[in-house]
């Protein structure tokens, strides 16, 4: 699996722990950046990321920002994003079962690094459920073809 991952400066540090996670195992991790503490912005890397999975280079993203929020508001911009929010393991296994979510939002700053990588792990080896949740995603994905956003 193709997981691509990105973070602003405030999540810099969690990205880099996750990283280290994931080279333990076959994922194969495109880092899309930041790589230095210096401020940027979060839209860039959030769209980066989301766009990559959005096109099917990736089969997943990861993204961390200081709380989460702007990445998550930035990636599901991205037509074809399902992102989510997560800041425990009951909603990080719901995102993939109900949601089918193709990317993952952390927060750098709210959530320490052991519950991350649980939430990352469990995040991963979650699958989709199909069934009622499939209906409620081609709705999501009819409302996406009839806009232009």
């Amino acid at each position: 699996m193709k997981i691509a991952i990105g973070s602003d400066h405030a999540g810099l540090e969690l990205k880099e722990n996750i990283k280290t996670l994931l080279a333990a195992t076959d994922y194969e991790v495109t880092d899309l950046g930041t790589h230095s503490p210096a401020s940027v912005d979060y839209p860039d890397l959030g769209f980066e990321v989301a766009k990559l999975v959005a096109a099917g280079g990736a089969d997943r993203g990861i993204l961390v920002c200081g709380t989460g929020i702007g990445m998550s508001v930035a990636a599901n911009k991205v037509k074809g994003i399902r992102a989510a929010l997560v800041f425990d393991l009951y909603t990080a296994i719901q995102s993939r079962k109900h949601l089918d979510a193709n990317v993952l939002v952390l927060g750098g700053r709210v959530t320490g690094k052991g519950l991350a990588e649980e939430i990352v792990k469990a995040w991963l080896s979650t699958d989709f459920e199909g069934g009622r949740h499939l209906g409620r995603i081609k709705k999501i994905e009819a409302f996406e073809k009839n806009t232009d956003r």
